[in-house]
């Protein structure tokens, strides 16, 4: 029997080779569109811009009222929500955008099994980590960092009195917004990361969520009704929200959003130290993850 090859017209690519930068730069971007659902059938796209939308209705409320007060009293009027709170206050919806998206970036190529294909690139378990990390990570630091972009522009276009201290505030929350996103992205995706059900993922996220306040708040005012207020405060670490407006107290000298400041002395350090753990143990429990379903 003879052997026989067939030329049916494939043709060897002899472009450029763009490497490693460009795959992590590609897979960032394709995750951070996936977040909100671009490129993707219309129905992925009406979770996250519909809390996208409702996140930015009480700024613009707020800056509505703000407006029309101010014309009322003489400029005197100042924004109904304060920057650095405004995620506090509407941490369901950040944590119904992190259960909903977090499988999306998290789960789904382990369902479809093409976490390999990634590997037999010029790119490493890490480099999919963060690229997984930081595209979910500017996902929510768009989610939360608008509507406070909307509060700024208000308070300069209603001409508010002592704009330095607007201005403060604002770069404050900013900051504040970054180390949530970074906190509540490791904690999603490493949840999110041990299931390929996208289901399952979303309820063990939102799960995370539900019972760490549900506690934190039990335990905050049990200590409160025993006047055991260090206990109170200590508890705040254990829930993201509560965690990260204790690292804004002391880091970024912002007023207390949550139930509890962190505790004086050593407190605003050790909350810094926790959220600075809890990425970098994200980030070690992921690359081992992904790291042992791509050797399969």
């Amino acid at each position: 029997m003879t052997s026989v090859i067939h030329d049916i017209g494939y043709r060897h690519y002899d472009g450029p080779r763009l490497g490693r930068a460009y795959s992590v730069r590609s897979l960032f971007l394709h995750n951070l569109r996936a977040a909100y659902g671009l490129g993707r059938p219309a129905k992925a796209k009406i979770m996250p811009f519909l809390l996208f939308t409702i996140m930015l209705l009480p700024a613009a409320i707020s800056v509505a009222i703000t407006a029309l007060a101010s014309k009322i009293g003489n400029g005197t009027a100042i924004n109904l929500i304060r920057y650095e709170s405004y995620a506090i206050y509407l941490q369901p919806l950040i944590a119904i955008f992190l259960a909903a998206q977090s499988p999306v970036l998290a789960s789904r190529d382990l369902r479809f099994h093409v976490t390999p294909l990634y590997f037999s690139r010029p790119l490493g378990r890490m480099d999919y980590v963060l690229a997984k990390y930081g595209a979910l990570t500017t996902a929510l630091f768009i989610l939360l960092v608008t509507p406070v972009t909307l509060l700024f522009v208000g308070a300069l276009a209603t001409k508010q009195k002592h704009l330095g201290t607007h201005t403060l505030h604002f770069a404050a929350a900013l900051g504040g917004c970054l180390i949530l996103a970074l906190v509540l992205a490791a904690i999603g995706l490493v949840v999110a990361a041990f299931t390929p059900r996208r289901g399952f993922g979303v309820t063990a996220v939102m799960a995370v969520y539900l019972i760490s306040t549900a506690a934190v708040g039990a335990i905050q005012g049990i200590a409160e009704d025993h006047t055991k207020f260090t206990v109170a405060r200590w508890a705040g670490m254990f829930t993201p929200f509560n965690l990260v407006d204790g690292v804004q107290v002391w880091a970024l000298r912002t007023k207390v959003s949550a139930a509890e400041p962190p505790p004086s002395g050593i407190g605003g350090p050790v909350f810094t130290l926790v959220c600075a753990a809890i990425i970098a143990g994200a980030l070690a429990i992921l690359f081992l993850r992904f790291r042992k379903v791509g050797a399969k």
